[in-house]
C-alpha cells in the first residue's frame, strides 16, 4: 500500500483529499503545517508527499527544501499543491525541490495520475 503524506492546513481540503485517497487504497498521513510535514516525512517515510505551499509555521517552499536537503528524505517525491496557479509557479515549485506541481482546485483524477507516476519512480 502506498503511503501518502498530505501536508495541508485547510480542513475542508485535507478532509476531502484524505477520504478520497483512502477510498482508493492509499495509506494517508496528515500534517497541518510545514514543520510537522517535515517531521512526518522523516518519521513516517511516505512514498509521496502532497505539499500545500501556503502553510503556517513553515511554508511549503521552505518545507520542500528542508525535505530535499535531508539524506533520509531527499528521495521522496513531492507534489506541490497551490491555489496561486500563476505563470512561473510550476518552475518555482520545481526549483524549491518539488518533483511535480498541481494547481488548486484539485483535479482528483489528474492528481492520482501524478501520484502513481511519482510513486512508481520512487
Amino acid at each position: 500500500m502506498m503511503r501518502i503524506l498530505l501536508v495541508e492546513d485547510h480542513e475542508e481540503i485535507w478532509d476531502f483529499l484524505s477520504r478520497r485517497l483512502k477510498r482508493r487504497g492509499y495509506d494517508v498521513v496528515l500534517a497541518t503545517d510545514g514543520q510537522s510535514g517535515v517531521d512526518k516525512a522523516v518519521s513516517d517515510k511516505p512514498d509521496v508527499i502532497l505539499l500545500d505551499m501556503n502553510l503556517p509555521i513553515m511554508d511549503g517552499w521552505t518545507a520542500a527544501g528542508t525535505i530535499k536537503s535531508n539524506a533520509t528524505t531527499k528521495h521522496i517525491p513531492i507534489i506541490a499543491l497551490t491555489a496561486h496557479a500563476m505563470s512561473g509557479d510550476r518552475e518555482k515549485a520545481i526549483a524549491a525541490g518539488c518533483d511535480d506541481y498541481h494547481p488548486k482546485p484539485i483535479d482528483f483524477t489528474k492528481l492520482i495520475e501524478q501520484i502513481e507516476a511519482l510513486g512508481k519512480s520512487a
